[in-house]
């Protein structure tokens, strides 16, 4: 579960709600089915003229991934098996490296494993491995930029709703009364928009960037780890070589549990 994400939410509506007490504002003043309808249908409908079904069909998937967070094998973890496997490697050969791939979850490293049991050499285990990574950044570039164009949208969308309740109050003045509360209610709408611009959707797509990064730099170890098992790497070899991608704090760590 990605607690951050829900903290952040939750602190975004509180901030606003008690920043509006304490400014005098009625916070009750938020319920406004129009303004509402306005930022959130109309930045759908601006997601939809800008991206593909096929695009926004990944929605629910990203959303998951922000709030769930997605499940990935640790360093630590990646460090451990590439070890294991290399001393089972000097030991029994290829034969250990097969049996490995056959046991491990995460698609990608058993892909890796399976290219290096196979025989094939550094170059064209780089060569396919870099491409996968590469496409897998292009996908998640995608998925980012669908919530970072979000949040250029949706501030614009609470401008134009502003206006259209500008020109809501101002069409009718006999009621002079109620203009003032008419004027503020139009301005729920620029309010609406920028809280979900610069709260939700910006940084919802910051996350996505980084948990990408994340996963290159996981997916660049298994890359690594993959070279080595093929150079015929010893499990020392191994380890040294993949301790490069965990920071020295966790390395410290690391030797003492091991």
């Amino acid at each position: 579960m990605e607690l951050s994400s829900l903290i952040g939410v939750i602190g975004g509506i509180l901030a606003v709600g008690v920043g509006m007490a304490l400014k005098g504002a009625d916070p009750h003043a938020l319920i406004n089915p129009a303004a509402f309808l306005i930022i959130i249908a109309g930045t759908a409908a601006a997601l939809f003229n800008a991206f593909s079904l096929k695009d926004l069909k990944k929605f629910p998937v990203l959303l998951k991934i922000i709030f769930v967070g997605k499940k990935l094998p640790s360093k630590q973890q990646i460090l451990e098996l590439f070890v294991s496997v290399a001393k089972s490697a000097k030991r029994d050969g290829i034969v250990a490296i097969e049996k490995h791939a056959s046991e491990v979850e995460d698609p990608f490293v058993r892909s890796a494993l399976t290219l290096v049991a196979d025989g094939f050499n550094a170059d064209f285990i780089s060569e396919v491995i870099e491409a996968e990574i590469k496409q897998m950044e292009e996908r998640h570039r995608a998925g980012a930029l669908i919530f970072s164009q979000g949040g250029m949208y949706a501030p614009t969308l609470g401008v134009l709703g502003a206006v259209i309740g500008l020109i809501a109050a101002l069409g009718n003045l006999s009621d002079i009364n109620m203009l003032g509360h008419s004027i503020a209610a139009a301005f729920v709408a620029t309010l609406l928009g920028i809280f979900t611009g610069y709260v939700l959707w910006h940084p919802f797509a910051n996350k996505l960037k980084r948990i990408s990064q994340e996963e290159v730099e996981l997916r660049r170890m298994v890359l690594e780890g993959a070279l080595a098992l093929q150079g015929g790497a010893s499990s020392m070899a191994m380890e040294a070589r993949l301790q490069a991608f965990i920071p020295i704090s966790e390395r410290k760590s690391l030797k003492e549990e091991q």
